[in-house]
């Protein structure tokens, strides 16, 4: 929300009307609503056609910053609030890169087990002591699953921090990636414990400041922790100035530097494959090939998607009925085409 700033004056100085206009005009523009560009046909096309993609609830497209095309299906908003599922992985890796950059963290090598200390098992397996704020972000810690068919009973019990560290290993730190959102939690709790603040504070200050960026909603844990990496409310548009923000390079609309470069960076190399489509994983960002390009992607349950194709600095938002796997219902191949569509309007476009 736009706010009101109050000039108090007695006497103007010659000169001064013109400079508060221009300040004016300059304050209107920053705080004014993005609005879309005129629509490139072919990409209009493709929004008429996804209207027979039945769990497809809106699509974001922009370039450079700029909104292409935008279109909500079945009443669907692209400003109203949904819930981005594990797409927030990403936003828990980039508060991670933040602590990081602010010195609040040492970096990815740093081991958890001291973070956590007093919430480790009694007579713990030694491989805790091994396990790296990277392994996390990576899903490599090697700690089973509390994801899938573990999620139920994991978020049933009583310190969902505990049972996530006291899960038996599957492999060791630094193998196979093992997706897991205990691992993302362990750093919502790490993040709260070494700032003293909810990891909901720290988002809102330190991403806040993203021009469009706003979380509507939380889970949180029984000891009051959001939940790491699932059950994160906010707009299609809101997801949309997020994934700005790497793109441009952790540069915000309005110049200023959220986050550095050096962990964008870091966050889109992949350190591990994903066993079930092959591909490569960062610190909270998927990466592959469509239509030729190099694509960065977050993925949430049921289809809720951020894709970044840095050299057409495109944007991408789509946004799902969360109810069902869009995994094994092939809805998440469709949106990757999609995708590809799209990427091929803007290439013929050049």
């Amino acid at each position: 929300m736009a706010r009101r700033e109050h000039y108090h004056h007695s006497r103007r100085r010659p000169g001064a009307l013109p400079g508060l206009l221009a300040a004016a005009v300059t304050l209107f523009l920053l705080l004014a609503p993005a609005e879309a560009a005129e629509p490139m046909p072919g990409l209009t096309r493709l929004l008429d056609e996804a209207q027979a993609i039945t769990p497809l609830e809106t699509v974001v497209i922009a370039r450079h910053g700029e909104i292409l095309a935008e279109r909500g299906y079945r009443g669907h908003s692209t400003t109203a609030a949904t819930n981005i599922k594990s797409a927030s992985k990403s936003v828990i890796s980039a508060l991670v890169g933040i602590a990081i950059d602010r010195g609040l963290l040492a970096g990815p090598d740093q081991t958890m087990a001291p973070l956590l200390a007093n919430q480790l098992p009694a007579n713990p397996d030694p491989r805790l002591q091994k396990i790296t704020i990277g392994n996390l972000l990576s899903m490599q810690a090697g700690l089973e699953s509390t994801s899938g068919a573990g999620y139920g009973a994991w978020v049933g019990s009583r310190n969902w921090v505990r049972a996530a560290l006291a899960r038996p290993f599957a492999d060791d730190p630094g193998g196979r990636m093992i997706y897991s959102t205990g691992s993302t939690h362990l750093l919502s709790a790490i993040l709260a414990r070494r700032t003293g603040r909810t990891t909901l504070q720290l988002a809102r200050d330190w991403l806040g400041p993203q021009t469009g960026f706003s979380i509507a909603g939380w889970m949180r844990d029984p000891q009051g922790i959001y939940l790491g990496g699932n059950e994160m409310a906010m707009s299609p548009r809101s997801l949309l100035a997020f994934g700005e923000l790497y793109r441009t390079g952790g540069v915000a609309a309005t110049g200023k530097r959220l986050l550095s470069q050096e962990w964008v960076n870091a966050s889109w190399r992949s350190r591990t494959q994903s066993p079930y489509t092959g591909d490569g994983y960062g610190y909270g960002w998927f990466q592959t090939r469509i239509a030729d390009e190099t694509v960065h992607y977050a993925w949430g349950y049921g289809g809720q998607m951020l894709y970044i194709v840095p050299r057409l600095a495109l944007t991408v938002v789509m946004t799902s009925d969360g109810g069902s796997s869009a995994a094994r219902s092939g809805h998440r191949d469709r949106l990757h085409q999609m995708l590809g569509d799209i990427i091929r309007v803007l290439q013929q476009a050049r």
